[in-house]
């Protein structure tokens, strides 16, 4: 590959380095996601080879990423119990395509599961029927619940406490070594460039019987290290029996498990007391797991109890990981990967220092197949960024007394992508030109607005945005401020461009109050939703979240939200951050339970308040605000004060179209049904793939 236009800080990241005897051309790995398994992904049909998968695979094999390694694939099928090993004909199709990726220069690695154990994310409409012997039984030649959950000891799920995992037998690990073996053998026939064993990672099955908290056993695979470490030392004994010592095996490795409790995480750079696997003990890990003969490690951090380690939110640093996984590095000899929130810059920095060798980067890959590429061309600002949201590539969503709240359409596809209706969904969406050309005229300049222009413009229609204010970005400008938000604003900035690049005509400082003097053929409205208001005593004395957040509006040290819905609680995350003293006031009996929100996201948040003490009070509503704070009254029925300096309303949004749907008439995004921006952007798809 020729480097000239690469700019210097990225070069070391453009250099070849070797797994085993497998040279991969350069340090960029596209880390596995669950929903990309080039064998399908919870589908009642069973395993198959996932044509849409290949496509995104290939897609980003042409755009120079070295190391590919597709999601998860579980050695029995969710859906009816089969073996990978014996579909014989999925493994023919694979074969075919990766003459396909070779031809590209790529190296593709695949990713086999052990399983989940506790971390499995049982749903809000199957735990009921786990939990009824009669209904357990009846479904378990469609799905076998007790399977999934298996786990090294009796325990309590992460998703529902009050079902508890059944301990997995000596016949079922065995079956499982074997079920490895076999099926990396067929992965090697098919010219697959190696295999990663998932994992000894993030609280799965493997890190479960790895970690003394989870791993109660008195048998060979419980108690001391040796016993706790030795199902994944198995795991790669047989692969190596089965498919040569020269065949690679990566492992899929936590550094340390961030784990403080039950479903209780380590902030970042909180003094705790890990009880799950620590620095010492990882130290000791690494080595004997490359002593075992793994090739390399793929790591980052936590468990599903801290689940922000491994899936960063916007509220984790960038490059959470990578000192702890430089760290364990200079423990083995194999090479290392690090993943998690990675900048390429500094994970250049890191490579060319030997500190690691090679960067991890996952859901940006969703959001732009083709950012290395733009990378190599130094075209980064044409980079669609990733803003670690988690809404389309694993929303898996939990509160209070509920397990996975997930909709089953939504676990049954995930790696979708928020900002990119296409990925993994491009036969639903795809740009098709117009039967005929017409004039749109687009109400409203967020980024629904923005992305309708865009997509009709592509399709070739001549394209007018009417925003009544003196900048692109809506209501989203005031949701990218908080600090934490800088992916957010980078986004805005990006659509900002997009639309100047595209020819698309935009009115600034114009409000449209008659559609008519428009004389467009089609109109879409996107105007947005308006803030909810209680009607309680002094609410005129509440400042709005938007107001705020947009610096209309200073508040004091004392502050309390009232809303503990994701804007509220980042909202209290951003005074935490400036040092104020934030409070939340919610109704309901937990933080943040609108379903689509990853838990990692909101565990996130959770902890962070829970850790640092700042005041939540649950199932309490508001009364009166005051000039000297409110008055609420708390489950008990009972009301009392909250002394605060400011009082800022978060309770939600109603639509606001200000024209109704009618003929060539459509209202998008918000102004349709408040929700969040997969909603917008894909809603604006769905309208504007067939005018």
């Amino acid at each position: 590959m020729k480097l000239r236009s690469v700019d210097k800080k990225y070069e070391a990241l453009f250099t070849p380095w070797s797994i085993g005897k497998v040279e991969i051309k350069n340090r960029i790995v596209m880390c596995p996601m669950g929903g990309t398994s080039l064998f399908g992904w919870f589908e009642l049909t069973g395993s198959h080879f996932d044509k849409e998968a290949a496509k995104l695979f290939l897609e980003r094999a042409k755009n120079n990423v070295g190391l590919i390694i597709p999601g998860i694939a579980p050695l029995k099928n969710t859906f009816w119990g089969r073996w990978l090993w014996q579909n014989e004909k999925m493994f023919e199709d694979l074969k075919e395509f990766m003459k396909e990726i070779h031809k590209t220069g790529a190296k593709l690695f695949i990713q086999l599961t052990a399983g989940m154990g506790r971390s499995w994310a049982i749903t809000d409409l199957i735990a009921p029927l786990h939990k009824n012997k009669f209904t357990r039984a009846v479904l378990k030649p469609v799905l076998d619940t007790s399977h999934e959950l298996a786990s090294p000891s009796p325990q309590p799920s992460r998703w529902a406490h009050d079902i508890i995992c059944p301990e997995m037998t000596v016949k079922q690990i065995h079956e499982i070594i074997e079920a490895f073996a076999k099926t990396a053998k067929l992965c090697k026939d098919a010219g697959v460039d190696g295999v990663e064993v998932h994992a000894v990672h993030e609280g799965y099955l493997l890190d479960q019987f790895a970690i003394e908290f989870f791993n109660k056993r008195t048998d060979d695979y419980g108690g001391s290290f040796e016993n706790r470490y030795r199902f994944a030392k198995e795991v790669v004994t047989a692969i190596k029996n089965a498919c040569g010592k020269d065949f690679p095996v990566s492992l899929r490795y936590s550094v340390e498990s961030k784990l403080k409790g039950f479903c209780e995480g380590a902030m970042p750079g909180e003094k705790y007391h890990e009880v799950g696997r620590n620095m010492a003990e990882s130290e000791r890990a690494a080595k004997y797991l490359e002593e075992a003969g793994y090739d390399m490690l793929n790591a980052d951090n936590g468990t599903y109890d801290s689940w922000y380690w491994a899936h960063p939110p916007m509220y984790m640093p960038e490059n959470c990981n990578l000192d702890d996984v430089a760290h364990i590095k200079e423990f083995v000899n194999i090479p290392v990967v690090c993943a998690g929130r990675m900048d390429p810059e500094t994970g250049a920095k890191a490579v060319g220092e030997g500190r690691i060798d090679a960067i991890g980067v996952a859901r940006q890959f969703l959001t732009d197949p083709e950012w290395v590429t733009k990378l190599i061309e130094d075209r980064l600002e044409d980079i669609k960024p990733c803003i670690c949201c988690h809404s389309g590539c694993f929303n898996f969503s939990s509160s209070k007394g509920h397990a996975n709240t997930q909709d089953l359409t939504d676990t049954m596809g995930l790696a979708r992508c928020a900002l990119n209706p296409r990925t993994m969904q491009s036969k639903k969406y795809d740009i098709v030109k117009a039967n005929k050309k017409k004039k749109v005229a687009v109400i409203g300049g967020g980024i629904g607005g923005m992305e309708a222009a865009l997509v009709l413009k592509q399709r070739g229609h001549d394209v007018e945005i009417y925003e009544k204010s003196s900048e692109l970005g809506g209501v989203f400008i005031a949701a990218a401020a908080p600090s934490f938000k800088e992916k957010d604003r980078d986004l805005i900035k990006w659509y900002k461009r997009e639309i100047a690049k595209s020819g698309v005509s935009v009115h600034l400082n114009t409000e449209i109050t008659d559609i008519s003097q428009l004389k467009a053929d089609e109109i879409i409205v996107a105007t947005g939703a308006k803030a909810k208001k209680i009607p309680v005593k002094g609410a005129e004395k509440a400042i709005e979240a938007v107001d705020f957040l947009l610096g209309k509006k200073e508040v004091g040290n004392d502050v309390v939200i009232i809303g503990g819905g994701l804007t509220g609680c980042e909202i209290a995350y951003e005074l935490f951050l400036q040092g104020k003293k934030p409070q939340i006031v919610e109704m309901q009996d937990d933080l943040i339970t609108t379903k689509g929100v990853c838990l990692a996201n909101t565990s996130y948040l959770r902890d962070c308040f829970k850790t640092n003490k700042v005041p939540v009070h649950l199932e309490t509503a508001l009364c009166e605000i005051t000039d000297k704070g409110v008055t609420v009254k708390g489950k008990d029925g009972n009301t009392f004060k909250i002394t605060a300096d400011s009082v800022i309303m978060s309770v939600g949004y109603n639509p606001a179209p200000v024209f109704a749907k009618g003929k060539n008439v459509h209202v998008i995004g918000d102004a349709s049904q408040v929700g969040n921006l997969r909603s917008v952007i894909w809603g604006a798809w769905d309208v504007c793939m067939k005018i």
